[in-house]
C-alpha cells in the first residue's frame, strides 16, 4: 500500500492497467478452461496440435497478466513502461487483426470495433507517454 501512496503512476493509469489485467484474465480462462466460450467465438479445436495452439496463447496471456500484476503491485514506474508497451503492441495488433478476422460473436461491426480499437492504442500511448514524463521529470530533479 505505501508503494501504491507514494507512487508516480497516476491513479488512472493504474485504474487503465487493472482494466486490462482483468480481460486478460478473463482470456486465460476461457484459454485454460472455458472452450466452450472458445468455440462461441469460432474458433474450433480439434485434437491436440490446436490444443498446443490454445495453451500457449493461454500461457503467453498469463504471463502477460502476472507482469501486470507485478507492475501494480510494485509500482516501479520504469516497469510499467514496459508493461504499457506490451500492452500497446498487443493492442496495436489486435486493431488490424479484429476487423479483418471477426469473431462469430464480436460485440461489433468490423469498422466499429476498429474505432474502439484505435481508441484503446490512443488511451495506452497517452499512458506511456504520462508515465515517460513522469519519469524524465524524476530523473532531472535528481541531478
Amino acid at each position: 500500500m505505501q508503494n501504491f501512496l507514494k507512487s508516480d503512476i497516476p491513479i488512472w493509469v493504474n485504474v487503465l492497467q487493472v482494466v486490462l489485467t482483468l480481460i486478460m484474465l478473463g482470456q486465460v480462462y476461457m484459454y485454460f478452461f472455458n472452450h466452450d466460450l472458445l468455440a462461441a467465438t469460432g474458433v474450433t479445436v480439434n485434437g491436440t496440435p490446436d490444443l498446443n495452439l490454445v495453451y500457449e496463447m493461454g500461457s503467453r496471456t498469463l504471463t502477460m497478466a502476472a507482469a501486470s500484476i507485478f507492475v501494480l503491485i510494485t509500482q516501479d514506474a520504469r516497469q510499467f513502461l514496459l508493461v504499457l508497451f506490451m500492452n500497446i503492441m498487443r493492442e496495436s495488433a489486435e486493431t488490424i487483426i479484429d476487423p479483418l478476422f471477426p469473431i462469430a460473436n464480436a460485440p461489433a461491426g468490423p469498422v466499429t470495433d476498429f474505432g474502439m480499437h484505435v481508441i484503446i492504442v490512443a488511451i495506452e500511448f497517452l499512458a506511456f507517454v504520462v508515465v515517460w514524463k513522469r519519469i524524465k521529470k524524476r530523473s532531472q530533479s535528481s541531478l
